[in-house]
């Protein structure tokens, strides 16, 4: 672990996100992706939250911390056009919220939809998502994004994944991304026709209690809590979600 993440994981910023540290292992997390303060390092799907506050102050100082945004007119097709206005002012915002949050020079962090990155093509070392493949999944968007990490990262660039784990044998409507979860095997062979090779995986996020079929998807457990106080002792007990571990390099 580096000086920058001790430092950054130790924050006071951090102190209402530190309970989630049981859960997400962001140092162990980090380290398995290989970040280092010094790289280019692009977010996907950032929203500002908790692990933009460890990754923004941990690249941004002595590296290049960028936020890679969806394109929101393709994610947000069919929803009111305010929704749509309220996130692309979001992307516009993300800077100033971020540094807000941790200390971190706007003018240090780059907030960008993808498909306003043509400038930045062979330029970031790697490229992490957490917790959002499914999204995309759901909106048939996964293929084309993968496309757009594959010309923004540079010969040889990772991209590292966490994301919520569906059972291998888990029913094919229930892993089509509504309900949260993907198998493993099918989030490989994603990446791998997009022209990506697996390099290793990890167990560091997994959670042998999640059974991965809850009625509401992976919100029934914490921290979203979809049910509210009904067997909310027993989502508790369970904790965050069974999550796979993934490293892709860019085959040249």
């Amino acid at each position: 672990m580096t000086t920058a993440m001790t430092q950054v994981l130790g924050a006071s910023y951090r102190d209402d996100d530190r309970a989630r540290d049981q859960y997400r292992h962001p140092a162990q997390t980090l380290v398995f992706f290989g970040l280092k303060p010094t790289m280019a390092v692009g977010e996907y799907g950032p929203g500002g939250g908790w692990y933009t506050r460890v990754l923004a102050p941990m690249i941004a100082p002595n590296g290049t911390y960028v936020a890679l945004h969806a394109d929101i007119e393709r994610y947000n097709a069919g929803e009111p056009a305010e929704r749509t206005a309220q996130r692309k002012q979001s992307v516009a915002d993300f800077a100033g919220k971020v540094s807000g949050a941790t200390g971190v020079a706007a003018d240090k962090i780059d907030s960008f939809e993808l498909d306003d990155t043509e400038a930045m093509n062979g330029s970031l070392d790697a490229i992490v998502m957490f917790r959002g493949l499914h999204g995309l999944a759901r909106k048939d968007l996964a293929d084309e994004t993968l496309a757009h990490f594959y010309r923004l990262l540079r010969d040889g660039g990772m991209v590292g994944i966490v994301q919520h784990r569906a059972s291998e044998d888990a029913p094919y409507d229930y892993t089509r991304g509504h309900n949260g979860y993907l198998k493993q095997s099918e989030v490989i062979a994603m990446f791998e026709s997009e022209g990506f090779a697996l390099v290793k995986t990890s167990e560091v996020n997994a959670n042998e209690k999640d059974s991965a079929n809850w009625d509401g998807g992976v919100w029934s457990l914490p921290p979203t809590l979809r049910h509210g106080d009904t067997d909310k002792d027993k989502y508790l007990a369970v904790g965050e979600s069974d999550r796979m571990t993934l490293v892709f390099r860019k085959a040249s």
